[in-house]
């Protein structure tokens, strides 16, 4: 069995210890992420649009009691997590079951209403996963009567649904999830079976799986989105009769239009017979990028249990989203009929950086919510608005998923940042410079910034001494070329401009490219000089390091500091009589 070496720098892990019944902590993560978990959860969302709204409808409501085919508030949607199982589909996407529970703990924290834990009759390490999973997770009852149903994912066959029974129903609330494909496309070429075979199956096997004593069988008719309507009522119906709860409709390859994922979910709900004995749910390939879009749709069009994953990884381009899923009916309460769900999004920033860490499936920046340039602002007009009001820019604050970022309004210096961004961040570090200081250094900073993606506090820090609180210059370098190589003496040619803004050229040889530029020096400033420091450091890391070098020179009667900034190009040559240091 081969050993998965995991980033020290974790997340929260809780096991139960064997001779005691409650449960410890194990803190594994950075320190970056712990301040997400010292904020206290609340689930109220504020979803900015010209001025700060009311409290969301959904933040004084309770979940509803549980019931397999039945939600006592019509408002209300159940979020059903398959990061487990569809998630760990993704190519390279495998997690050991340690790390299952761990993820499963925290889905249960995050508030999802079922985890589909795996496909127990895969492998025996997925049984084993489900198993520990239906019965840790599966009996941590919170004060509220809150469980999460766990779930197994099963073929339609005897020997698959009993595998996934024996697995989940240590749960308090277990679950089989099965299907079977009923496109034109599947049966034809992957089933090789008629319609009426395929409803025979779907039926028998779902009379078989309530026999074993579940009584919540969800059915899923695989690639509803390209089935003939027709037989979906019908196949919808005859799984109904037999005993289903919640009928899924997958647009298992990606391929409806919200407008005609939401007509479909319309059209079942219309046209099935007994659907007001069972919920409706979705479950939204991302293979055209409209996961997110056609789930929503779905919800406003009778959809009351909604299938995501975290970060919206799975099978080929993944699948709907939870975090966008959940903030878009939040923010979009207005248009969706007030829909609600149970979740805590606080510990959705939490929560996407575990998968992240554990999937290995890193999460592009421009990520909705999670990504690193989420909440970030590196426009100029973008960062003034944000600096006077961060509803000019941000529909949600990034607190309310859990992340807590390290400057107020999130303000990315670079080269498309403005004067008024700079100032506040030079402020925030606590200079305090007046208009003509800020005017000279920012144009500096703007060089700066053509060179580098992002300018740091210590770039800043660097520019603020080379361009504030320095002395004026003697000398100032106006150009500088080297020729050097392991054939003859190095060459360099230097042109100064001297205090009275007149330009002096010298060229000179020497052991080396530095030897040689200061001879050039040396014939134009004409004094003799003993050299006491040479050295150079950088100022900031990475390959685009900004770096300072540092030449103290003694003459007769004073000491002159030569000092190069990598920051800005510039070489200034600093004198100094004795006891004005």
């Amino acid at each position: 069995m081969a050993t998965v070496i995991r980033n020290p720098i974790l997340f929260p892990s809780t096991s139960h210890h064997p001779n005691q019944n409650h449960t410890f902590l194990t803190l594994r993560f950075s320190q970056t992420l712990r301040s997400s978990l010292r904020s206290k959860s609340r689930f109220a969302v504020s979803c900015s649009q010209s001025e700060p709204p009311p409290p969301h409808p959904s933040s004084s409501r309770r979940r509803p009691p549980y019931i397999p085919n039945l939600i006592p508030d019509p408002s209300y949607v159940r979020i059903f997590d398959t990061t487990l199982r569809d998630g760990e589909q993704s190519p390279g996407a495998s997690m050991t079951s340690k790390e299952k529970l761990d993820v499963a703990r925290q889905l249960a924290k995050l508030g999802v209403d079922i985890i589909e834990a795996g496909f127990p009759a895969a492998s025996k390490d997925d049984f084993e996963a489900v198993k520990m999973i239906a019965q840790a997770v599966g009996n941590a009852v919170e004060n509220d009567g809150y469980v999460p149903v766990i779930c197994g994912l099963s073929r339609c066959n005897e020997k698959d649904i009993r595998t996934a029974w024996e697995a989940v129903k240590y749960a308090k609330r277990p679950r089989i999830h099965t299907f079977i494909a009923t496109s034109p496309i599947h049966m034809e070429y992957k089933l090789r079976m008629s319609k009426d075979k395929v409803v025979d199956i779907a039926r028998n096997m779902v009379k078989f799986a309530r026999s074993l004593g579940c009584d919540d069988v969800e059915f899923s008719p695989e690639d509803a989105g390209r089935s003939d309507r027709e037989f979906l009522y019908e196949i919808l119906g005859e799984v109904i009769k037999v005993g289903a709860t919640t009928l899924n409709i997958p647009d298992t390859v990606g391929i409806t239009m919200p407008s005609e994922f939401g007509k479909l979910i319309a059209d079942i709900k219309a046209n099935t017979p007994g659907i007001e004995n069972v919920i409706i749910s979705t479950h939204c390939q991302n293979d055209l990028g409209l996961s997110t879009a056609n789930t929503i749709e779905g919800a406003r069009a009778g959809a009351r249990q909604l299938e995501v994953t975290i970060n919206g990884i799975g099978e080929r381009a993944g699948n709907a989203s939870l975090e966008e899923v959940v903030m878009a009916l939040r923010c979009g309460a207005h248009v969706n009929g007030n829909l609600y769900t149970g979740i805590n999004t606080k510990h959705i920033f939490l929560t996407s950086k575990m998968v992240e860490e554990y999937t290995g499936l890193q999460i592009q920046p421009h990520k909705a919510l999670v990504g690193a340039n989420a909440f970030a602002h590196e426009s100029g007009i973008h960062q003034d608005g944000m600096l006077k009001h961060k509803g000019t820019y941000e529909i949600i604050s990034p607190e309310d998923i859990g992340l807590e970022r390290t400057n107020e309004a999130g303000i990315v210096l670079g080269k498309l940042s403005g004067r008024h961004a700079l100032r506040k961040r030079l402020e925030e570090l606590g200079y305090e410079l007046n208009d003509d200081q800020v005017q000279t250094l920012f144009w500096c900073f703007k060089a700066v910034a053509e060179q580098k993606k992002r300018v740091t506090d210590a770039d800043l820090r660097a520019l603020v001494s080379d361009e504030v609180f320095q002395a004026e210059p003697v000398w100032k370098l106006g150009d500088l070329q080297v020729t050097c190589g392991t054939l003859g003496l190095s060459t360099a040619t230097v042109k100064l401009l001297s205090s009275d803004g007149s330009t002096h050229v010298a060229c000179s040889i020497g052991t080396g490219p530095v030897d040689s530029a200061y001879k050039a020096v040396d014939l134009i400033v004409k004094e003799q000089v003993t050299l006491l420091e040479y050295s150079m450091n950088a100022v900031t890391e990475g390959i685009d390091a900004i770096a300072t070098t540092r030449v103290v020179i003694r003459g007769e009667s004073e000491t002159s500091t030569i000092t190069t900034h990598a920051l800005t190009g510039e070489t200034v040559i600093r004198t100094f009589r004795y006891g004005e240091f």
